[in-house]
């Protein structure tokens, strides 16, 4: 790969991955309510969900899920049921069990959640099935292809990773003043709420339109 195309390749995948979406929100949504351990937590969450997406890219498995449109409906659909799931939780949780109802100590439960956002979104699948072909030698064999791809689905999780923790980061510094402020006490777990039915409303409705 040349000057040029790397920086391609760099400059396309900062646009991509840094585009606000369901795993981005999540990032932000566990900063906001839950301080920065929990942002961080997210944002390797997310991403140890995009090891496995890599690995299917690179194995030509995601093709599977490009190629079967009732695959592909079936598991949007179940993420976008999970993200209404985590919505409702919110507002049933009371003030003493915390935003989600999660508390800030349970964090193995955070990146729980985050590594099913990440999986129950067939589109990082496509995302990695489209993209890093582009970036590969032409009329190579499968098993360089394969290696090539890895190699980019690396440097793909590092940037990535980066732009999650400036999210994390990011949303933690706006929290700070809604978890401590009178005024968004009472309201920051209906606008937590309100933000996952409304992705998980988008995303169900873009399937099945």
């Amino acid at each position: 790969m040349g000057i040029g195309q790397a920086l391609g390749f760099v400059g396309a995948t900062v646009v991509l991955v840094g585009m606000p979406g369901p795993n981005n929100i999540y990032i932000s949504l566990r900063s906001l309510t839950q301080g920065r351990r929990a942002g961080v937590v997210s944002a390797f969450a997310i991403e140890t969900g995009s090891i496995v997406y890599i690995l299917l890219a690179a194995l030509g498995l995601a093709a599977v899920v490009q190629a079967s449109p009732l695959v592909f409906t079936m598991i949007s659909l179940a993420g976008a049921g999970y993200l209404a799931f985590l919505g409702v939780r919110t507002l049933r949780a009371s003030e003493s069990q915390g935003v989600g109802g999660i508390k800030v100590t349970t964090l193995g439960r955070v990146f729980r959640d985050g590594v099913l956002v990440n999986l129950l979104n067939p589109k990082a699948a496509l995302f990695f099935l489209a993209f890093l072909p582009q970036f590969t030698s032409r009329g190579a064999g499968t098993g360089q292809v394969r290696d090539e791809m890895l190699l980019l689905g690396l440097a793909v999780l590092v940037i990535g990773l980066a732009l999650d923790l400036c999210y994390a980061l990011g949303a933690d510094a706006i929290g700070r003043r809604m978890r401590t402020g009178g005024r968004f006490a009472g309201l920051r777990k209906y606008v937590v709420a309100g933000i996952y039915l409304t992705i998980a409303a988008i995303a169900a409705l873009g399937v099945l339109r």
